[in-house]
């Protein structure tokens, strides 16, 4: 198990962070879970520790959101996703997590920053079998390596232009599925060792608090602030994804 300190002063803030973005923001804001923890260990470890965590959540999430998603998404999107998690699980000895955080942070920084010079004013498109298997393909890859799977399923979902609840629950039933479908090859490529999730465990307890913080603020938060937060969250980790890989 970790002991350090300064470990635990990053982890605590990334989880607390993940859950709140779990609960009510659509996760957006989610995708720095790793990058924080990566502040003080390897980036690869700190995927192997977040994913019960992020196990955890995902309970405490589907049950506050449950059946409010939208099922003709998900119907499209999670073959999808069981294929980027294969591609993910064949290829993750060969693949650089800095080229990962370089892919995400341009998908993220340009579709957000597309938005704004739209000014939100494009109109709403319809579910997609192409583009929702294409994205979610894209985020099975991402969120296998990184857990960075929440930047390809809102290019997907927000030009749908969904109300922010059934936006939410949708992204949240998606992630459900895809973390726990990605226990058995995290297992089998050994990142869910004895220490990992002595660390793990050490964390569990926050993921409650975390989404019930995020509950608190979905309720409270205007639907077009609610959708400028997640956008802007996409800008803002986007360019820091970016800052990050290219320069490692």
């Amino acid at each position: 198990m970790i002991t350090d300190p300064a470990f635990y002063a990053t982890a605590v803030v990334a989880v607390l962070i993940v859950g709140v973005a779990k609960g009510g923001l659509a996760g957006g804001i989610g995708i720095i879970g790793v990058p924080l923890m990566a502040l003080t260990i390897g980036p690869i470890r700190a995927a192997g520790i977040m994913l019960p965590i992020l196990m955890a959540m995902d309970v405490f999430a589907v049950r506050t959101y449950w059946r409010q998603w939208d099922e003709g998404n998900l119907r499209y999107m999670i073959p999808g996703a069981v294929l980027g998690t294969v591609v993910g699980t064949l290829t993750f000895r060969y693949l650089s997590a800095d080229a990962l955080r370089v892919l995400i942070g341009v998908i993220s920084a340009g579709y957000a920053l597309s938005w704004f010079l739209a000014a939100g004013e494009r109109p709403a498109r319809s579910a997609s079998l192409g583009r929702g298997t294409f994205w979610s393909t894209l985020a099975g890859f991402t969120s296998f390596s990184v857990h960075a799977g929440g930047p390809p399923i809102h290019v997907y979902l927000l030009p749908q232009r969904l109300d922010k609840t059934t936006f939410q629950a949708t992204t949240v039933a998606f992630f459900f599925l895809i973390n726990w479908f990605k226990l058995g090859p995290y297992a089998w490529l050994g990142q869910l060792d004895l220490s990992n999730l002595k660390t793990s465990l050490v964390l569990a307890p926050l993921a409650p608090l975390g989404i019930a913080l995020g509950v608190w603020l979905h309720h409270r938060i205007d639907e077009t602030w609610f959708f400028r937060v997640v956008y802007a969250s996409l800008l803002v980790i986007g360019v820091k994804l970016i800052y990050d890989g290219a320069w490692a």
